[in-house]
Order: structure tokens, then sequence, then C-alpha cells
């Protein structure tokens, strides 16, 4: 059986600003809709499901993320996870300038949750906290070249 990754989704509380700051990082809005209907309360199991969605793309054209705003049923708040809490961790993405990335990020109010780290003088690394309460990983290979 063949299979590949098709994206992460990621409930979010404010849309606009969740896209606002993935297009700052570099992704692209693929597509924006509204969903609902018997369909989508059969393929997420919620019943009277209804929710604005938007796909975003990695400039290279392999990651994806579909980002939503649910409208109905009512979003559920949660306390942000911490990187050691089981379930979904965070989204990880390459950047060619951390430094770079970190000053997009913090233009949204997302700041590193410790500091920068360099691991073993491959990557510099660091997890920011993003829309939402989602850990963003930002990775800068160093050994590139």
């Amino acid at each position: 059986m063949a299979i590949k990754l098709e994206n992460v989704g990621i409930a979010v509380e404010d849309l606009e600003s969740a896209i606002a700051f993935f297009v700052d990082l570099g992704l692209s809005v693929l597509g924006r809709d509204t969903v609902s209907g018997e369909w989508t309360d059969t393929a997420v199991g919620l019943d009277g499901n209804h929710a604005n969605i938007a796909m975003l793309q990695t400039p290279d054209g392999q990651g994806r993320l579909e980002l939503f705003e649910y409208i109905h049923p009512e979003a559920i708040k949660t306390t942000p996870t911490l990187p050691n809490e089981i379930g979904m961790h965070r989204v990880a993405f390459s950047v060619d300038d951390i430094d770079e990335a970190l000053a997009v990020a913090a233009r949204h109010g997302c700041h590193p949750l410790r500091g920068v780290a360099n691991y073993q003088d491959i990557y510099k690394l660091t997890y920011v906290r993003g829309p939402s309460g989602i850990i963003v990983m930002l990775a800068q290979e160093l050994t590139k070249g």
C-alpha cells in the first residue's frame, strides 16, 4: 500500500491571524472554504460540523497545513500543550535564516519558549508558541554547502 502525508490539520481560534503568521513565515494559501453538511459530519465525526478552512503550502510544495476555525460546534479552548505532553506536539519547519524567521514570528507576538539552541553544530533550532498556542519548531541547518 502506498502512503504519503497529505497535511497536518490544526484548529485555530482566529483563522486570519493564523494565516497571516504562516504566510509571513513563507507558506502560501492554496485555497479557502467554508465547509458544512452531512459529508463533514461523517468525515469529522461531529454533528452540525461547520468550519472556515484554509489550506497552506510550503514553498517546496511538499508540506501542507490545513487550518480550521470552527463555527459549529463551538470551539473548545484548551490549555496549549507543553513539549512533553502526549498528543499532537508541534509543526516543524526548516528555514534558511532562523534569525529572520524569529523576527517574523516576533511581529506576531510569538517568541521562543526558552531560546535558540545549537545541536552539534548541525542545526540551530527553537520552539516558538504560535497563534492559538501552536508550538512551531524552526530549524536552520548549519552544514549546508
